[in-house]
């Protein structure tokens, strides 16, 4: 009696472990040894697809048989064997060795030309099959993307639906994925320390663990999250029919975190300026050191060993930066005029804008039209096209947030002005009573570029704080006499960049100070 393998197979593990198909082909191949006079001496059981090569039980059997430790091998039919060219290939080559392959379900002689030939054609229609089938499933993929609905389990923060349905927010989670960005793009946290901080407010990954930082650092790299649908496998992006669960800006701020830092060292010392100043030379942060009682922030790159400034020296220019943005009495009851009267008209205006980002709305989408024509065309590549086409949807991103803060009540440009003119007006205060991570903040908001070049520090103003502090004055600090003109002109200025972005970013700091800046 000749000694044979038994090889079964299902395409995933969950076939194996709520079907029944692998024991029903136990049974067939069962029957034919039994029915042929051949012994089963041992089985291979697999739960994989065979439309890949890989499959690690498959191998190491055609490996055995290879050796000649059997005369053979009993599948149940061709396409449990193979659905992919290649390792029907390898099969027949162990059929042209004189390996026996037999297949309960069809009577083939494999040693026949005719059988052979047979066996081929019926390899090549399973894996004909295949590639029909895989070529359906990417359209139904792609036409579920295109319709906004994810077609993959949802990110964590959301719930799936069902297919054919957008995600929706977890009302467990959503609201602590949303404290994780805010969390981050304070700049408090590194990965580590953010996980540690989500464990202890109750966030866990699916599994009921600790967040990771590779987990961390694919959420809060995500776009799924303010409302787009980005294969990470392609680099295509989609717009996403489902819920944003947070605004585009506060995305923004967190790439613009996630580039600078992604882990922070355990703290010895917690100095004022921390992470704050960047040597010109390298870009590298400065590290603070104390010595001999004073606080210095130096480089240690080996090109930039010069690099050193006390923090006195960096706390006299930050304050002589923020006074700039002080208003006099008459300057502030000139802006409020202004403000009141922008209320009056606000109406009006509201419409005037909405009509602007609505004309703004149809020229990007003929933009993505054309865009799609020319990759269509084949005029541009597809990484470009991916590039462009991302843009684009993250540029609608801001339109759509833009219109929806004009619909709301309080969404006015006067409302953001005033703000604006509240946070600039008192922030030398601010920073003079404020506890020192509430000075970090400021410094954060109102400042960017501040760079170290040798002993001298270079601080720049966010816009359009820049524009409020070069407004014009005469050389003993009071504005012109002509202060309805060129007071008319920073308003013009003001308006403009508000209108043209909406400062989100700095919007509320004002409830975030325990100090009362008015003493």
């Amino acid at each position: 009696m000749k000694n044979f393998f038994g090889y079964i197979r299902v395409s995933t593990a969950k076939q194996g472990e709520q079907g029944v198909s692998l024991q029903e082909q136990r049974d067939a191949i069962a029957r034919h040894a039994q029915h042929n006079g051949l012994e089963i001496t041992a089985w291979f059981e697999e739960r994989e697809t065979a439309a890949k090569r890989g499959r690690p039980v498959f191998s190491q059997m055609l490996k055995l048989l290879g050796q000649g430790q059997v005369a053979g091998v009993i599948i149940h039919k061709i396409d449990r064997s193979a659905r992919n060219l290649k390792d029907w290939a390898d099969l027949g080559e162990l059929i042209d060795q004189g390996i026996e392959v037999h297949f309960a379900n069809e009577s083939l002689d494999l040693h026949s030309r005719g059988g052979r030939l047979s066996a081929d054609i019926q390899a090549v229609v399973a894996s004909d099959y295949i590639r029909n089938l895989r070529e359906e499933t990417r359209k139904g993929f792609y036409g579920r993307l295109k319709q906004g609905i994810y077609p993959l389990p949802a990110p964590l923060g959301y719930l799936d639906r069902g297919k054919g349905n957008p995600k929706t927010l977890d009302p467990s989670r959503a609201p602590l994925v949303r404290r994780a960005f805010e969390l981050y793009a304070t700049g408090r946290f590194g990965l580590d320390t953010l996980g540690e901080e989500l464990l202890r407010l109750g966030l866990r990954n699916r599994r009921g663990g600790r967040l990771t930082r590779t987990g961390l650092s694919i959420l809060l790299n995500n776009p799924f999250y303010i409302g787009l649908i980005r294969l990470k496998r392609t680099g295509e992006t989609f717009p996403g029919a489902h819920e944003s669960l947070i605004s585009k800006t506060l995305f923004d701020r967190v790439q613009l975190v996630l580039r600078g830092k992604t882990y922070a060292r355990p703290l010895g010392h917690d100095f004022l300026f921390r992470r704050l100043l960047a040597c010109k030379g390298c870009r590298y942060s400065l590290i603070g050191e104390r010595q001999k009682g004073h606080v210095y922030y130096r480089c240690h790159s080996k090109t930039c060993r010069g690099t050193s400034v006390r923090e006195e020296e960096v706390d006299r220019i930050v304050r002589e930066t923020l006074a700039a943005l002080q208003l006099r009495p008459e300057e502030k009851a000139y802006f409020e005029r202004r403000v009141m009267r922008l209320r009056e008209n606000w109406k009006d205006e509201k419409e005037s804008q909405i009509k602007a980002l609505e004309l703004r709305g149809r020229q990007m989408e003929d933009r993505l039209t054309r865009l799609t024509d020319a990759y269509i065309d084949q005029v541009i590549e597809r990484e470009l096209f991916e590039q462009r086409k991302t843009a684009l949807l993250m540029e609608r991103k801001n339109l759509e947030e833009n219109m929806a803060a004009l619909s709301r009540d309080g969404g006015s440009v006067a409302d953001q002005l005033m703000e604006f003119l509240e946070l600039a007006g008192s922030a030398y205060n601010r920073y003079d009573l404020g506890f020192m991570e509430e000075k970090r903040d400021l410094v954060r908001i109102v400042t960017s570029n501040r760079v170290v070049q040798g002993k001298s520090v270079a601080l720049m103003l966010l816009e359009p704080f820049q524009v409020l502090a070069n407004r014009p004055k005469t050389s003993y600090g009071a504005p012109y006499r002509d202060r309805p003109r060129t007071f008319g002109k920073l308003m013009g200025d003001l308006l403009k960049w508000f209108e043209d972005s909406p400062p989100t970013l700095f919007r509320g700091v004002s409830n975030n100070y325990a100090h009362d800046s008015s003493q």
